[in-house]
């Protein structure tokens, strides 16, 4: 079957959970928290505020391993744990009608393996100055203000599916702080068409947290020479209702609260951010270009205003081109920390939930949700069945790659309290006789997921 059921269970507790949580025990969540809490800087002047808000992503799983999967240097053939995937502090305003900040801070993946009492740190720390109101504001500071597709940085209280498509976030961890670098931006609104651009400085890979720090071979690498500028930018023609570009995050799913059709498309370039030996034994360094590229349509509406019920639509193409047979693998909230089987640096990094979603070459992804209508529940709600995939042809992959789920959001209060279920199938790649990587198997993972949000 092409569910992979095998080993991956959702353990009797997780199902207590749900049914824990779905008595009778939630309070109709503050109207006037529902978009943050609000100070206005002067009671005849809306349009001068600070805002601060939070969000909080907890997650109940259970993980079919990888083959060879340790924990510790034990084998573990399947896990069960808790964790905090993400937590946000955003504190934001406009202090007059042309000048705006934005400070974000938090943590991701704080789970039974990671250090304790550390890993929180700034996400964003941005101000910008409307020029041209609406039309063009220039600013600076550490942003995300990314291409090359939408979700190259989103808000991540608005996410749709459990998780956003990873592989946008195309140097996660290694050239920048989560998706953000030290840098400047232009933003703005001409017509229907809403644009970003930015130049930043990337952080040397040397400190990064991530996997970027793989040994020079013969396939290409993030290079651990001094980086050059990143130049980034993202366009969307807005056909329909208006987003916001307050915030350098998107939003994954208005809930039919607005009727929004968007076509956009983007890039990101660097000179020379990779390198690799074009001959290993005489270990003569060749460095590439880092040059991406995608085109994306979102479609977001109500079907029914009067009954709540609503349609989401995203699909996404991109050309990734990272150098020579550059290929990425790992897990979100990886569950695990190692592999008996090290022999290559794809054996190395391909444990717990890792899997291969990023590398040269095409990507093709679609996501999409039915919102039921409200209070389908009764006072507990609605229900947003979702599905979404990961269709990817790698250079340095044989077989073609890909990875989907599906789930259900519980809207118990739309965004501000949901829980979500979600089943992830996902590929399990290893060389064959000839060497080269093949889909050898396929795994699960369920996730349940509780978010508080204002």
């Amino acid at each position: 079957m092409l569910f992979c059921f095998r080993n991956c269970r959702l353990p009797f507790f997780l199902i207590l959970t749900l049914t824990l949580l779905g008595q009778r025990s939630f309070a109709q969540f503050p109207d006037k928290l529902k978009n943050g809490l609000r100070c206005y800087l002067d009671k005849n002047d809306s349009s001068r505020f600070i805002t601060l808000n939070m969000t909080a992503q907890l997650w109940i799983r259970n993980n079919e391993n990888n083959p060879y999967t340790t924990v510790n240097g034990v084998a573990e053939n399947n896990t069960t744990d808790m964790s905090i995937r993400r937590i946000r502090f955003v504190l934001s305003g406009s202090l007059t009608d042309r000048v705006n900040f934005f400070v974000q801070f938090g943590q991701n993946n704080l789970n039974y393996l990671s250090a304790r009492k550390a890993g929180s740190f700034f996400h964003d720390v941005t101000a910008d100055y409307a020029v041209i109101k609406k039309k063009f504001s220039i600013g600076a500071g550490l942003n995300g203000w990314n291409g090359p597709s939408r979700f190259s940085n989103i808000s991540v209280a608005s996410i749709l599916v459990l998780d956003p498509p990873g592989y946008q976030e195309v140097t996660n961890d290694t050239y920048d702080q989560f998706v953000r670098r030290l840098g400047v931006y232009a933003k703005g609104k001409l017509g229907k068409l809403d644009y970003r651009i930015s130049a930043g400085k990337p952080f040397v890979i040397q400190t990064t947290s991530g996997s970027g720090t793989e040994p020079i071979n013969a396939n290409s690498a993030f290079s651990t020479l001094p980086p050059n500028l990143v130049y980034q930018g993202y366009f969307m023609y807005q056909f329909l209702d208006q987003e916001s570009n307050f915030s350098p995050g998107t939003v994954g799913s208005y809930l039919g609260k607005k009727r929004v059709f968007n076509i956009g498309g983007g890039f990101y370039s660097q000179r020379n951010a990779m390198f690799h030996y074009g001959n290993v034994a005489a270990k003569d360094t060749i460095s590439q270009d880092l040059k991406l590229f995608a085109v994306d349509v979102f479609y977001d509406t109500p079907l029914n205003k009067e009954k709540g019920t609503a349609i989401s639509l995203y699909s996404c193409f991109s050309s990734y081109n990272y150098g020579t047979n550059f290929i990425k693998v790992t897990g979100a909230n990886n569950p695990a920390n190692g592999s008996s089987k090290n022999a290559t640096s794809f054996e190395k990094s391909n444990y717990g939930n890792a899997f291969p979603y990023l590398g040269t070459g095409n990507v093709g992804y679609i996501q999409t949700a039915y919102k039921f209508r409200n209070k389908l529940l009764g006072d507990q709600g609605t229900l947003q069945p979702f599905v979404d995939l990961q269709y990817s042809r790698y250079d340095k992959l044989k077989d073609p790659m890909y990875v989907f789920d599906i789930g259900v959001n519980w809207l118990i209060y739309g965004n501000n309290s949901k829980i979500t279920l979600n089943y992830q199938n996902r590929p399990y790649f290893a060389p064959n006789s000839s060497g080269d990587l093949v889909q050898n198997s396929r795994l699960g993972q369920w996730v349940i997921q509780y978010q508080v949000a204002f």
